[in-house]
């Protein structure tokens, strides 16, 4: 096999037998594309049999959601509860396109959104590794996000089709201190409106409190929009901008996700979540698929975007960039048989409204400068 110059040798052939894997398991469906420069941004599909497919209602209900989950996820702002999103030979998978994903010099590494981007390493297995993009490189975690217990769950929680937003990587050496401190994620994702979206935390681990899992405050998904006080360094930052209610609520009401590797947790965009660090002597790494409902448009004008691809302001996401693909198309054959499964068990999707966005952006300017007076005075 051809390598090009500067290419890590190490990278190409582990991308070459991970995909013969891939063909070896999964049948030779699996697309290779270019194994010198793997680009799958353009592919709104699986490329590979790793996840097989639903055609009939009932295929879809294996992996639904029940009616009290869709239940407790609305009352917490999470659902904690463990779904199943892979299997251990697919999360096995995973764990090794993961290995190729380290490399700063990977083929493909112009694609990332983001690579190490809290705290970064010579290695960047020594310490917390944030990276987002993996979908556009790998093609395990291309086919991730097209996951049906992932899309069925979704489709259920978000109440319509869905488009991707991005995908994360979060992954924690062992005895390790590093911490993803408390935040919102939709605090990260003002440069889209309204607030319609959903995130799916997937463990490629066992996940536990020693190893660093994620914590949820129950409730906290109706304290409307908080300012960001950054995700790496300090765990109580956040208390800077909670008032004595919601700093008391964080203390007490906290509660951990520990998940068996290949299972997730579903969270409301609004709803407050962080991990402490891992003092286990295992690592724990874990994927993250953040989806926005169908429709939901961009708000990019005047907002630093890094490497995201910018779409001008008021134009649906999914339609005008093939970096915001759709999961679930609204009205199609896939999406009926889902809603046949689902019976009554799925949340109603209101009209997508810019006025909820616009009192988001009301209530943070507010936080702001509250925040603002309270550390000058």
């Amino acid at each position: 096999m051809h390598v090009r110059t500067g290419i890590s040798t190490t990278v190409a052939a582990n991308n070459y037998k991970v995909m013969l894997r891939f063909q070896r398991t999964f049948g030779t469906a699996a697309r290779t594309l270019s194994l010198s420069r793997p680009d799958y941004t353009n592919i709104h599909e699986p490329v590979s049999s790793l996840f097989t497919q639903p055609t009939t209602a009932a295929e879809w209900e294996q992996y639904a959601l029940s009616a009290s989950q869709v239940e407790e996820f609305n009352k917490t702002g999470f659902l904690a509860s463990g779904v199943r999103v892979m299997s251990d030979e697919q999360v096995e998978i995973l764990r090794e396109e993961l290995e190729q994903l380290y490399d700063r010099n990977h083929p493909s590494a112009d694609l990332w959104y983001a690579f190490d981007c809290d705290v970064p390493t010579d290695d960047p297995r020594d310490n917390l590794f944030h990276s987002l993009g993996a979908w556009r490189l790998s093609p395990g975690f291309h086919d991730l996000c097209w996951s049906p217990a992932l899309r069925m769950a979704s489709y259920q929680l978000l109440g319509g089709p869905m488009s991707l937003l991005h995908d994360q990587l979060f992954c924690k050496p062992a005895n390790d201190g590093g911490v993803v401190a408390w935040h919102q994620d939709f605090s990260y994702w003002t440069w889209t409106m309204p607030r319609a979206h959903l995130t799916c935390w997937i463990g490629l681990d066992d996940v536990t409190t020693e190893s660093g899992c994620l914590w949820y405050v129950p409730g906290s998904h109706e304290w409307g929009l908080l300012p960001m006080t950054g995700l790496a360094g300090d765990m109580n930052s956040i208390n800077d901008v909670l008032d004595s209610a919601q700093a008391e609520a964080l203390d007490v009401t906290k509660v951990p996700a520990e998940l068996p590797k290949g299972c997730c947790a579903f969270h409301h965009p609004l709803m407050l979540h962080g991990s402490y660090g891992n003092s286990s002597p295992n690592q724990r790494r874990a994927t993250v698929v953040n989806m926005m409902r169908e429709g939901v448009v961009s708000n990019c004008d005047g907002k630093d975007m890094g490497k995201f691809p910018t779409v001008p302001t008021g134009l649906p996401m999914a339609e005008h960039s093939p970096c915001y693909p759709p999961l679930l198309h609204g009205g199609s054959e896939e999406e009926a048989l889902m809603a046949e499964a689902a019976g009554a068990a799925r949340n109603v999707a209101a009209p997508l409204d810019l006025r909820e966005f616009e009192k988001d952006m009301a209530e943070l300017r507010e936080r702001e400068a509250a925040t603002s007076y309270k550390h000058t005075h």
